[in-house]
């Protein structure tokens, strides 16, 4: 994918319970948070996530993997890799898996920064953790293509 392409990129960060949306500017230049839902059931998740893709126009998705410390994958990432199965089956916009290792911890000190209480943050992280995701994406984009 290419920096030049146009529509915005839309990243999600799948938890077991949550899944953290975050959505890019048209231009690709920068992440924000955009909402979380509920991972369960799976079949509202994956429709909620597809009209999201249709409504905001996306033109990519990225898919946190949460691999191990070690670099490898494992049973978190497993289930990541599933559900990013199951989504392929509804949208038509191509998928990309980015290393998320430590973004859920990245996003809960920014929002300690900011003094959101704890009960802000635990309703927001999985939205920032994808909008980390997702700035990271934009950037090593901006990177390979410069």
């Amino acid at each position: 994918m290419k920096n030049g392409e146009p529509g915005r990129v839309m990243a999600l960060d799948v938890g077991e319970r949550r899944i953290g949306v975050a959505l890019s500017d048209p231009t690709r230049t920068l992440a924000a948070p955009l909402t979380t839902i509920r991972a369960e059931p799976r079949t509202t998740a994956l429709n909620r996530i597809a009209t999201l893709i249709r409504e905001h126009e996306v033109t990519a998705l990225v898919v946190g993997l949460p691999l191990t410390m070690s670099g490898d994958i494992g049973p978190q990432a497993t289930l990541v890799q599933q559900f990013a199965d199951e989504l392929r089956q509804i949208i038509e916009v191509p998928l990309y898996f980015v290393d998320e290792r430590l973004t859920t911890a990245a996003a809960e000190r920014m929002m300690i920064e900011l003094n959101l209480k704890p009960e802000q943050r635990k309703a927001r992280v999985d939205e920032v953790a994808a909008s980390i995701i997702l700035q990271d994406f934009l950037d090593a984009q901006r990177q390979t293509s410069g």
